[in-house]
């Protein structure tokens, strides 16, 4: 049975670019998965107070205001259908609307009934970003975080984020359709301590048992923050993808994120793959 993938797309205050769009349909294209794309519109109340109409016209400045992000929506929808058809991916959409504080709970909660989640991430769309933790710490699915920079095309290289964690242990498990597809795994482990020096080749005789092509890489920890250190480094690697579990808390994820996540998703620069 073929995956099916979730990609939620906000549309304001300010929307989702064409580029996450076409970005969703080259991961879902990559591994032969299917992408159902939901736009979140926002749905404002009415407020009942007579001055309002009087004063600022309320009730119409709400209702442009609905337009313009179901436009978004729309606009979104008819990119991404353009191109699963010119590359021929399998496509669904839908449309709801939700109030603008309910956005990134609403995404997470429908995110639970597909195989995995794709979230694009754009420098200063704040509800972008308050819907990649809810998504990330509150679905229970991995969840892939595009970049607006990048340009995703085959994914080749997939490197592991790996401390030998619980939370690494599940994203490798998450993210085993990438490593089937993988031209070459790298398993990245940034060493504080001694003992932490033979882990990530364990993990990679392990994917190699499986006919996989992986190799471990350990790397001294710099002074600076390690999420800044796994990014640099996937990069500099030529890395297509990164895997990496995601701590934090599920009911303070506002306020308790783990420092290698709030790092990456700081400055996001390659598509990464997350899983709580």
């Amino acid at each position: 049975m073929n995956k099916i993938a979730l990609l939620p797309l906000v549309t304001y205050p300010e929307a989702n670019s064409t580029k996450i769009a076409l970005n969703a349909i080259a991961v879902v294209k990559h591994i032969g998965a299917a992408l159902h794309a939901l736009t979140i519109n926002v749905d404002i109340p009415g407020i009942s107070n007579p001055v309002s109409r009087y004063l600022i016209n309320l009730p119409e400045m709400i209702r442009e205001t609905e337009a313009t992000s179901r436009k978004h929506g729309l606009d979104l929808l008819e990119a991404l259908k353009a191109e699963a058809a010119r590359v021929g991916s399998s496509l669904t959409t839908e449309e709801i609307a939700v109030q603008p504080a309910s956005v990134s709970d609403v995404a997470a909660v429908k995110s639970r009934y597909f195989d995995f989640a794709l979230i694009g991430l754009e420098p200063n769309n704040q509800t972008a970003r308050m819907t990649v933790d809810a998504v990330v710490f509150g679905s229970g699915r991995p969840t892939i975080i595009l970049p607006e920079s990048a340009n995703v095309g085959a994914i080749d290289h997939v490197i592991i984020a790996w401390d030998g964690s619980r939370v690494a242990a599940r994203a490798v498990a998450d993210a085993y359709e990438f490593l089937q597809c993988a031209a070459k795994i790298t398993v990245l482990t940034v060493t504080i301590e001694k003992p932490l020096r033979d882990i990530g080749e364990s993990l990679a005789l392990s994917l190699r048992i499986r006919g996989l092509p992986a190799e471990g890489v350990s790397i001294d920890a710099e002074d600076r923050p390690i999420g800044v250190t796994l990014q640099e480094r996937a990069v500099g690697m030529g890395a297509d993808l990164l895997v990496m579990g995601a701590y934090g808390h599920s009911r303070m994820r506002d306020f308790v994120v783990g420092g290698a996540t709030k790092g990456v998703l700081g400055d996001l620069r390659l598509p990464v793959l997350l899983s709580h």
